[in-house]
């Protein structure tokens, strides 16, 4: 059992986003993603790890292009993080969750399988955790 769980947290950590390290990164990891699902229309003016939210994975304010990210994200795999990047990113462009801004975030095509894995974390966690932002 003991080493199940070491080489778990080994594929884990080759995983993990290099966007973990630091605010910088996680900028850097946004811009990238951006331009690669959102057609370079999607740019922040900052993105910064924060403490845990109570009721959101992350957070955006369009008026001033900012973006918060829990860092109960720090551990999770890339394309979990990469995930929640681009919903933020989206709301860059379309503030309210309505059909344009899903067909945006769809554009990431580990949508579904992120939003899975989220939910079932924020269940096992018992952190009732069941949206990235509200309107």
């Amino acid at each position: 059992m003991a080493e199940m769980e070491r080489k778990l947290q080994r594929t884990e950590t080759k995983r993990a986003s290099p966007a973990r390290e630091s605010d910088a990164a996680l900028l850097a990891r946004c811009a990238q993603l951006s331009a690669r699902y959102l057609d370079r229309q999607a740019l922040p003016a900052s993105v910064r790890w924060v403490p845990p939210m109570r009721t959101r994975w992350a957070s955006c304010t369009p008026a001033d292009r900012t973006i918060r990210v829990s860092d109960r994200l720090q551990n999770v795999p890339a394309w979990v993080l990469d995930y929640v990047l681009v919903h933020e990113l989206a709301h860059l462009r379309v503030a309210a969750h309505n059909a344009e801004f899903w067909e945006l975030v769809r554009r990431y095509p580990k949508t579904e399988r992120a939003i899975g894995y989220l939910e079932g974390l924020s269940a096992a966690a018992g952190w009732g955790i069941s949206e990235l932002d509200e309107d």
